[in-house]
């Protein structure tokens, strides 16, 4: 069998084995916050507001099955002064009263310094979490790190994820590669991810596709769901 061939067969297997599982699938929102989907935050790009309306969607479709939905927001904190706000993320220190791209702006700070207006660190009203859904709120860019998500999924019997949010190539692609290397079967959602450099998401496709994750649509997951 030539190379292709054998990754066609490699990808039915990995199609058969990471589909929808009713109580074992959770959909994970990743950092859908006003600071990076705002017109006027320092980090916002238009592509982030492209995809409101699928994950509205999922969001939705979830809800109605009862299949689990996780949400997790980027944060950084002065009394935790990580290398994401100095040097990989200097638009999240605390702002010196000129904010934009490339500047401290309070970009998703928490804190006495927190902006609340456009660079804050919630959920956007659009796709805002019910009570009781978990939010899961990190430091870094994988949301296993030094959270309780990989408790949360153990402890509900979930070995099944599908994986939606910004930034394809930054934190998506941290948390994603993470879940696999615990084992879990994931599913990423291509029109529901995004990154503002062009090519990039292509880029994470391309790498997570023969290793690390499913590929499939919104249309295709919605119907995976209507279909369980």
């Amino acid at each position: 069998m030539s190379p292709e061939e054998i990754l066609e067969t490699k990808l039915k297997v990995i199609d058969e084995s990471h589909g929808f599982q009713p109580g074992r699938t959770a959909l994970i929102v990743i950092d859908m916050q006003h600071g990076f989907v705002d017109d006027g935050a320092s980090l916002a790009f238009p592509e982030a507001g492209d995809i409101i309306s699928n994950l509205s969607d999922l969001i939705a479709k979830c809800r109605n099955n009862k299949t689990p939905v996780i949400f997790t927001e980027f944060v950084y904190a002065e009394n935790v002064p990580c290398l994401r706000g100095d040097p990989f993320g200097i638009e999240h220190l605390p702002s010196e009263g000129d904010p934009g791209f490339g500047k401290p702006s309070s970009n998703c700070l928490i804190g006495p310094n927190a902006d609340v207006g456009v660079e804050s660190a919630e959920t956007i009203e659009e796709l805002q979490p019910l009570p009781g859904e978990l939010v899961i709120r990190g430091h870094t860019y994988d949301k296993f790190y030094g959270t309780p998500l990989d408790l949360s999924l153990r402890s509900q019997g979930i070995t099944h994820l599908f994986m939606t949010g910004i930034t394809t190539d930054v934190c998506v692609n941290s948390t994603l590669i993470a879940a696999s290397s615990r084992n879990y079967r994931v599913t990423a959602i291509t029109d529901g991810v995004a990154s503002p450099w062009p090519g990039l998401s292509e880029a994470c496709f391309q790498i997570w596709r023969p290793k690390f994750a499913r590929l499939k649509t919104t249309a295709e997951i919605l119907t995976e769901l209507c279909n369980s």
